[in-house]
């Protein structure tokens, strides 16, 4: 007996509709950017944070906490990727389709949140790095000596 494949072009309908509320959003990156794994998510500056599994689940990322709470509230489960590892901050929504896009843009500003809070650190690494190659051994042996 043939397996339908009905229900994965209805999540996949379900998935656009959730690509496409966020097509005036310059960060995220849509379906079908790059190559491998994660070509089919959405993307904030790399980073996925809504996608369709290979087994036609909706998964998003988000806090441990978060994840936590929706599982116990039996909106979701905990993402494996096919080798056992359950993933703490993956969630499949099990739930209704109606929750999709509201998750996925809790998904989308927590991910956007990690980017951002991200960048300034190594912004500033990479000055130190700049200043002490532009200084040479000087700005090094200087700051051996301070501390």
């Amino acid at each position: 007996m043939k397996k339908s494949s009905a229900p994965i072009r209805l999540r996949e309908t379900r998935f656009a509709l959730v690509v496409n509320a966020f097509a005036d959003d310059r960060q995220v990156s849509p379906p079908g950017t790059g190559k491998g794994f994660g070509s089919g998510a959405l993307k904030v500056n790399g980073k996925i944070f809504a996608m369709i599994s290979s087994k036609g689940e909706f998964v998003l990322k988000l806090s441990e906490e978060r994840v936590n709470e929706l599982v116990a509230a039996g909106k979701g489960s905990r993402f494996d990727p096919g080798r056992g590892r359950v993933m703490k901050e993956w969630l499949v929504v099990t739930a209704d389709h109606t929750l999709w896009l509201p998750l996925a843009k809790e998904a989308r500003k927590l991910a956007g949140k990690v980017v951002d809070s991200a960048a300034p650190s190594k912004i500033g690494r990479l000055d130190r790095e700049a200043r002490e190659i532009s200084l040479g051994d000087d700005a090094r042996d200087e700051r051996h000596w301070r501390t």
